[in-house]
Formats: C-alpha cells, structure tokens, sequence
C-alpha cells in the first residue's frame, strides 16, 4: 500500500464515518477507483486501525458526555446515565445479532459489488430527506426508539448505507430531538466499533506487514484529523437542518456507481 492511497482512504474513512454518506460504501468505492480492491495482507488491519481513529475521534469530541456517563455509572445509582448506558446496550442489540449470525452471508457485499453500493447510496438520499422535513421536537431517546435505532444501525452495515445517515434519520422520524439524535448516534457507535476490532484482532486473520507501518501510520493521522473535523461539522449540520444536501449528493453519487457498474 502506497503512502498516498492510504492518507487517502484514512480521509475518506475520517469524513463518511460521521458524515451521512456511507463509510464502508465509500471506501469499496475508492479501493475500486485506486485499483486496491483486495488489499493484500494488511487490509483487515489497516480496517482495524481506521476503525480505532475515527472511535478515538468521536471520545474526543464527545470527552464530556463520556465522562458524564462514566461519573454516573460509578455512583451505582438507578440515574440518568446509567438509563442512557442501557439505551446504548439496546441499540446494539439488532447489530450485533446481524455481525454474528450473517457474516458470512453479508461478506458478499463487500466484494467489489460497485452497482449494490450504489442502489443502497440511493435509498441513504431518501432517509436524509424523509429526515429533514421532519418537524423539530425536544423529544430524548427512549428505549423503543433505542432499538429502533439500533435496527437502523443494523441496516447500515450494508455498503451504500450510511450508519450515521440512518441513525440520525430513525431518531430524527421518531420526534427525537436533532441535536440528541446526533449526539445518541455518535456514542452508539463507539462500543460496536471496539467490539468489532476486538473480534478481528482475536480472530488470528491481522497480519501485520513491517514495512507497510508507516502507510498505516499516515492512514490513521488522517482518519483522526478527518473524523474529528467531520463529528464537529455533522453535529451543527444536523441542528441547522441541512441533510437535504448530503441527499442530493448520495443520490449522484449513487447514480454514477450504478452507471459505472453497468457501463464502466
């Protein structure tokens, strides 16, 4: 893996992790572009290492509220923090049944599919728009809509569909508050992230090449600066109602991958 490519996917991973546009369905659309769609034997761990950067991102944006929960936690009292924690362990719930039982089957998508990643870029532009005519509310998250948001969660592990997008859009259609339906979709996502790289790390398939440590080193500098540039942005785009633009451009996106698909 060359330096450039990955500074490159570690931005594009930085960027569509917060911002509704499909992480995953971008970076099978940029191994394609850069010719890389099997990344030899670094590939799981350079996912593994984007993966940390933009989790690790997403703690330093949100380090009060994490901290917050914590302090709440260790006070093993019945408090709003410790009701917020079990929403999360709620929301969990539908994707990792999904990353457990249908792995195998889900690999599929992952497999240079350019022409899935685009119909599912298409449906993540109607969410965003359904989401944006949504009427404002001061609603929070309750356990309903955590699993319901879980299941949107559980979803987006499709390429083309945006995690963020369609979380946001579940909570946003639920009558939850924008800004609690960014910062709910933020923190879901971390302890899945940890859990997923746990399971690759202990699965015995990392391969870690000496001389592409540099490479990966680029790629995570990159996803952090762009995953923290990004979380910032999304949480006032989402409050200012602006997902009506990443709509429109899913929907090109998705047009081109499809048209590349069939005509490339």
């Amino acid at each position: 893996m060359e330096i450039i490519d990955a500074i490159i996917l570690g931005i594009i991973q930085g960027l569509t992790e917060f911002l509704p546009v499909s992480s995953s369905g971008h970076l099978e659309l940029g191994k394609a572009i850069l010719g890389a769609d099997s990344l030899p034997e670094e590939s799981l761990l350079f996912t593994v290492i984007l993966h940390f950067a933009t989790a690790l991102s997403t703690l330093i944006v949100f380090r009060k509220d994490v901290a917050e929960i914590f302090k709440g936690l260790f006070q093993f009292k019945w408090n709003e923090e410790t009701q917020f924690s079990l929403k999360i362990i709620i929301s969990m719930i539908p994707a990792a049944l999904v990353g457990f039982f249908l792995e195998d089957f889900l690999e599929v998508f992952f497999d240079g599919a350019i022409i899935i990643v685009g119909i599912m870029l298409l449906i993540t532009a109607v969410l965003l728009y359904l989401a944006d005519l949504a009427k404002t509310t001061d609603k929070g998250v309750s356990y309903r809509s955590a699993f319901v948001i879980g299941v949107a969660q559980a979803v987006a592990i499709l390429p083309g569909i945006s995690r963020s997008g369609a979380t946001i859009s579940a909570a946003v259609l639920l009558g939850v508050d924008k800004s609690k339906s960014a910062r709910f979709s933020f923190l879901m996502v971390v302890p899945l992230i940890v859990g997923k790289m746990a399971k690759d790390l202990l699965s015995g398939d990392v391969n870690f090449v000496g001389d592409q440590a540099i490479a990966m080193g680029a790629g995570f500098i990159a996803a952090f600066i762009a995953g923290l540039a990004a979380c910032t942005w999304m949480i006032k785009l989402v409050r200012q109602s602006k997902l009506s633009y990443f709509a429109i451009y899913c929907l090109i996106v998705g047009l081109i991958a499809i048209a590349w698909s069939i005509w490339g």
